[in-house]
């Protein structure tokens, strides 16, 4: 049998941790061949070495039989391999064309041939199914298109074995189930993909065989259609794990949230929110559900100060937070986990310490007299990597250098930690596999347990569903009705999203 990639006893280390320790992966030709791994398993690092990003220590790679020294992208890219990351490599202010050909531009006379590109550009799209604009700018289009543009980016420059890094971490629903069309079209036309994952529902959907690494090792490999998802997940995580999240019938108490005839206008002047109520109380989870772009994000940075509030009242705990600044709506007793993990969770050239004390450094005992208490900040940051299996190198580590989901646990420890009056979770198992998934669920339930408030705010209907106590609908900035979490179903959620009204008599068998 000959694959088109054979990696062979791949060993990758970095600075006091070993990242890759003897692995192997073989992916035949027109295979879609999952690589499954916890949060900072290794997954990642060992396709950086594929596509010349690392060099390993030891190992052998083979590309279509022949041994390979891989020694840079461009070399990758001469051998057919192309990697859509799972942070993109887009330039905002450029259009579709211009991203895609940047390095590999066609000149005519001296100049840019943008006119040729964009023509190969559109047949490409139209071959594929993935119907792009070439000349629209990046800025102007969503997630879920500028993935679309990366995909074009490798096949622009001939790839035909894909790397798909985590590709549907930022990816709505219906962009996802895009995404597996168009993955399909790929293998039928003869490409090879390797797909980073740890959402085992997607694995199942698609995949034909599934390696899996902990912790830097490889478990094994095994055909997709043969394993169960339980497997997968023990593979994974080296134990059984609880799909179900674990959870007593809520008991609130006083009323911690109201939110009253909110307006609120998005970054562009944009109505977003209009008329909206809603109230959560101590001891409960309201879950927020919606089709993106209903408003949800806009409510949720107002309550945390980061949008203005253009009418209405956010009262907490009966004070009137409306307007006060991040820092204030902070002290008030909110917490945080925000959607963007980058741009609002993070300050990524900081090290870890310095973010597991950003709402607080000013505060005893990280701050005295005006000057930062190294040794409390570095005690704080140890205690919470601990608690909440953060996979770093050290506390001083650049929070720029941990995996997508160790910045995730990161966030969550530092916010979860100060146990505030109301936690506000944005997507807060973005990017986490299934073992990290557990254990936030019972960290949400273990707040609202000691009484306090918690506003879920998930895509994920499912997890919306088992967390949550109650669920405000969100359609056109407005809730358009409240539900009983265990009175409810997905496709009773799914017409209250749409802007239908709820179905009468949900049957007890449509609710398992």
């Amino acid at each position: 049998m000959e694959y088109v990639i054979e990696m062979n006893g791949i060993r990758k280390e970095f600075p006091g941790i070993v990242a890759n320790d003897n692995v192997n992966l073989r992916l035949k030709k027109g295979e879609i061949h999952a690589l499954l791994g916890e949060n900072g398993a290794g997954k990642s690092t060992l396709m950086n070495i594929l596509f010349g990003l690392y060099q390993p220590e030891q190992g052998e790679i083979k590309v279509r039989g022949e041994k390979v020294a891989i020694t840079s992208p461009n070399v990758a890219g001469k051998l057919g391999i192309g990697m859509v990351h799972q942070h993109f490599m887009l330039v905002d202010s450029f259009t579709v064309t211009e991203n895609i050909i940047l390095g590999m531009e066609p000149t005519k006379g001296g100049r840019i041939n943008k006119k040729k590109a964009s023509k190969e550009i559109a047949a490409l799209s139209a071959q594929y199914g993935l119907a792009v604009d070439p000349d629209a700018l990046v800025k102007d289009i969503s997630v879920g298109m500028q993935q679309r543009i990366e995909i074009l980016k490798t096949l622009y420059r001939g790839a035909d074995i894909l790397i798909f890094d985590e590709p549907t971490a930022v990816l709505t629903p219906q962009e996802i189930k895009e995404l597996m069309d168009i993955m399909k079209k790929l293998t039928e036309e003869g490409k090879s993909i390797i797909l980073i994952t740890h959402k085992l529902k997607e694995i199942k959907q698609i995949c034909d065989v599934c390696t899996v690494i902990r912790r830097g090792r490889g478990i094994g490999t095994v055909e997709v259609a043969s394993a169960t998802t339980a497997e997968l997940a023990e593979m994974m995580v080296g134990r059984e794990v609880n799909f179900h999240v674990q959870k007593t019938p809520a008991v609130p108490k006083d009323t911690v949230l109201e939110v009253k005839n909110l307006y609120v206008k998005d970054g562009r002047g944009v109505e977003m929110v209009q008329q909206l109520d809603l109230t959560i109380r101590a001891g409960e989870i309201v879950g927020l559900a919606g089709i993106e772009g209903n408003g949800q994000s806009e409510l949720i940075a107002a309550i945390a100060g980061l949008l203005p509030v253009e009418k209405g009242e956010i009262r907490l705990n009966g004070q009137n937070v409306a307007d006060l600044s991040p820092r204030k709506v902070t002290e008030a007793g909110v917490g945080h986990i925000p959607e963007d993990r980058h741009k609002l969770g993070l300050v990524l050239d900081f090290s870890v310490q310095e973010n597991m004390v950003l709402q607080t450094y000013y505060q005893a005992p990280y701050s005295r007299n005006g000057l930062l208490n190294a040794e409390a900040i570095k005690a704080k940051a140890k205690e919470l990597v601990a608690d909440y299996d953060v996979r770093t190198p050290s506390v001083e580590t650049a929070a720029r250098a941990l995996s997508g989901g160790n910045q995730q646990k990161a966030i969550i420890a530092r916010e979860v930690d100060r146990s505030p009056d109301l936690l506000i979770a944005a997507q807060p198992t973005r990017g986490l596999d299934v073992g990290a998934i557990e254990t936030i669920h019972e960290r949400l339930v273990k707040e609202r347990d000691k009484g306090r408030a918690v506003l879920l705010m998930s895509l994920e209907l499912d997890e919306i569903l088992s967390v949550s106590d109650r669920i405000a609908v969100i359609h056109k900035g407005q809730i358009v009705d409240i539900v009983e979490a265990d009175q409810t179903n997905e496709k009773e959620l799914g017409l209250l999203m749409a802007g239908g009204s709820r179905e009468k008599g949900v049957e007890a068998s449509e609710l398992e």
